[in-house]
């Protein structure tokens, strides 16, 4: 039993020095960049190894401390940001201290297609009642079982498919102009929008939900679908707020260049990562659903909610709209580098190479 352990450790920790390697390379393939979703669970692995090894005696204990020691560095090195240990670059104000008026809530759910529990989403809405909602995967079946809680909203835009990347987006917030744009691929549609809060100050609005990464999907079309919308954010001055499930972690690269491009911060800085997905499985969750704010904004409230029967947890945000106070008590946004602006253009360019490879192979097929 002891010869088992021993050998059970040194598997596991030849793992996670694997894995841990392979996520420190800047790669499209989908299993290099997966690795960039579990680093909580690689760290508090890692850790629990080296204890072990130490436990059981070991005798190659001290060279796997040493290599899980590696490894849990450069897992808690890029998860570090999102805990409390570091300080906040987004204020949270008190309702007090914010003119309601200036404030609206948001509420931002992937309701799972395959997820035919209509009526806890339903409950869910009217009890939040959110002056902005976002609904991802919805379907036909999915809108018209919500059509009488879609129906309080003036302003609706929505691109329903069954092909689980289905977008509503309603609002109850003045709507100057809301439309439904396709990005990268025709069946993975954003919407983006310009608002007004109570009080009649305009925003920017972006919702996105692009693929992710599996064995049919390299990154390609999502990193270029999250760097598109970072320009489009960023061509036209003004404040701005990006909710979606963006199949992408926060403390990944393309997640840290969306930030620097657009101009964003992250209210989970400095405080926790808000984990949703999977909803079924605490200990195995990650950052995937993402609320980004420009510095004119200042939060009341970010929560994830309990389970309604996705796979995702629903994430409310109440934000304020108060750019003499955003400016006065958030961080200055990172501005984008030179590196940052080349990294953009490569992965503009492998996309579009992509895109032409596909078109170019699904010619000869034709023929």
């Amino acid at each position: 039993m002891l010869s088992f352990a021993r050998g059970l450790i040194l598997f596991l920790a030849a793992l996670v020095a694997i894995v841990s390697a392979l996520s420190a390379i800047e790669s499209n393939e989908w299993w290099i960049r997966i690795w960039d979703f579990p680093r909580m669970q690689i760290l508090a692995t890692g850790t629990v190894l080296i204890i072990a090894a130490l436990v059981v005696n070991h005798r190659h204990r001290i060279a796997i401390s040493m290599v899980l020691g590696v490894a849990c560095a450069w897992q808690l090195y890029c998860i570090y940001p999102y805990t409390p240990f570091v300080p906040t670059e987004v204020a949270m104000v008190d309702k007090k201290l914010s003119n309601s008026a200036s404030c609206f809530s948001a509420l931002s759910l992937n309701v799972y297609q395959d997820n035919l529990d209509y009526a806890r989403t339903e409950r869910l809405i009217a009890r939040e009642n959110p002056d902005l909602l976002i609904l991802l995967e919805t379907d036909d079946r999915w809108a018209q079982a919500l059509k009488r809680r879609l129906d309080d909203y003036p302003a609706v835009a929505a691109r329903v498919l069954n092909n689980t990347y289905g977008m509503i987006v309603a609002t109850r917030l003045k709507a100057r102009r809301m439309s439904v744009q396709v990005l990268t691929e025709p069946g993975t549609p954003s919407v983006f929008a310009f608002l007004e809060t109570r009080e009649g100050t305009p925003f920017k609005f972006v919702a996105l939900h692009p693929r992710p990464p599996n064995p049919a999907n390299d990154t390609e079309e999502r990193d270029a679908e999250i760097a598109i919308a970072a320009r489009l954010a960023a061509r036209t001055p003004g404040a701005t707020l990006a909710i979606g499930d963006f199949n992408d972690v926060a403390w990944s690269h393309t997640s840290q260049l969306f930030k620097r491009i657009g101009g964003y911060l992250d209210p989970r800085v400095g405080r926790a990562p808000y984990a949703t997905f999977p909803a079924g499985w605490p200990l195995l969750r990650w950052p995937l659903d993402h609320v980004f704010i420009s510095p004119e904004f200042v939060v009341r409230s970010v929560r994830v909610l309990g389970d309604v029967g996705s796979d995702h947890l629903p994430i409310a945000t109440n934000v304020c709209l108060a750019p003499a106070a955003g400016r006065s008590l958030n961080d200055a946004p990172a501005a984008p580098d030179d590196a940052d602006q080349e990294d953009t253009r490569q992965i503009l360019r492998e996309y579009q190479e992509d895109t032409r490879e596909d078109a170019e192979e699904r010619t000869k097929g034709k023929n």
